[in-house]
């Protein structure tokens, strides 16, 4: 199965992250996926930085894209993000991790990095996998 194919074709409905936020897919398999932003004028603050809106969103979205590969339809519990540095782009990339699945509980880690790779933000996310 192309995963990554798989991933662009069911959530490109995803309205505010794809067409509004502007995030693509990068790469995709079960409890994994790798998501890219290219950062333009809509994503920035008042103070000229990236604004942890848009990055929390492209972690969010990146969770979504991992936990529902190959899965039972999974929705967020709840996240934790914690920002580690400002920037201003050029493109952010969130990677997810599954760090425990469960029948009914997961648990995934997101990291958000820039083009010189370093780390923007870390996501703790659980999700509920409905039945």
């Amino acid at each position: 199965m192309d995963y990554k194919k798989y991933a662009e074709e069911h959530f490109s409905t995803d309205i505010y992250a794809v067409e509004t936020t502007g995030i693509r897919v990068e790469d995709a398999g079960p409890d994994y996926a790798r998501c890219s932003l290219k950062i333009d004028r809509r994503h920035f603050n008042v103070d000229g930085s990236v604004m942890g809106g848009a990055i929390f969103t492209l972690a969010d979205y990146t969770f979504g894209v991992a936990a529902n590969i190959d899965k039972a339809q999974t929705v967020s519990l709840s996240s934790t993000i914690h920002f580690v540095r400002a920037t201003k782009g050029p493109t952010l990339y969130a990677e997810a991790h599954c760090i425990k699945g469960g029948r009914s509980i997961a648990f995934y880690e997101v990291t958000v990095t820039d083009d010189s790779g370093s780390i923007i933000a870390t996501v703790l996310s659980n999700g509920f996998r409905k039945q």
